[in-house]
């Protein structure tokens, strides 16, 4: 039976709520005037991504500093409405395949990375590592794979968190869906400041081999 909007759920990372949620957390007063997204900013520019498919680009926070070209793709209708409103280019997985297709086939399609920022810790192993397959065919031979979850504080932060990855995690996770790992760090702090520090971040940045069986 369909939940009407009145019932919705916060923690329905599909739904209304949930990009009401992000747009609040975002706007808080406190951070736009810290400006504390300035550092993510930057760690993002410095990867230098090139053309990317942003996986779960929720309102385009991180769409916004993107190379000219980037796309952002995410299940929440809501949430893909206000990052076009901000003028970026996002669509729901549906609309994604009616445009791009299945496969990388046309010049097109062709990324240079993939970005899952935030994603993979609201699903399970399963769930994300079909994500990630499913996208894998629109990204360049040789291109990267960055993947971002929050550490200790973060997690706990969020009802919609269902799986805890760290290092090891997203590591396996790259290996499996066959991508090399180039580089692992945590951000903006060491690992260690994550126990306490909700916006500390893992990031892995993994790369698919430049063609099969490289």
């Amino acid at each position: 039976m369909p939940i009407s909007p009145d019932a919705e759920r916060p923690y329905d990372t599909a739904g209304p709520a949930y990009t009401r949620r992000l747009a609040t957390l975002e706007g808080a007063r406190w951070k736009r005037i810290l400006d504390v997204q300035r550092p993510y900013r930057w760690n993002l520019r410095r990867l230098d991504l090139g053309r990317t498919l942003d996986v779960g680009c929720g309102i385009g926070r991180n769409l916004a500093v993107l190379a000219e070209g980037s796309v952002g793709v995410d299940h929440n209708p809501s949430s893909v409405a206000v990052a076009c409103g901000r003028g970026l280019r996002a669509m729901t997985p549906e609309e994604f395949s009616h445009e791009f297709g299945e496969s990388a086939a046309s010049t097109q399609a062709a990324f240079d990375s993939l970005l899952l920022a935030h994603v993979l810790e609201h699903m399970g192993e399963a769930a994300g590592l079909q994500l990630v397959k499913h996208y894998l065919p629109h990204l360049r031979a040789g291109g990267s794979v960055v993947l971002v979850c929050p550490q200790e504080r973060g997690y706990a932060n969020d009802e919609t968190h269902v799986r805890f990855l760290d290092f090891a995690a997203l590591t396996q996770m790259a290996q499996t869906v066959g991508l090399h790992v180039v580089h692992r760090y945590s951000f903006p702090f060491p690992r260690l400041a994550g126990r306490a520090f909700p916006y500390n971040e893992f990031v892995l940045r993994a790369q698919l081999p430049a063609r099969l069986g490289g």
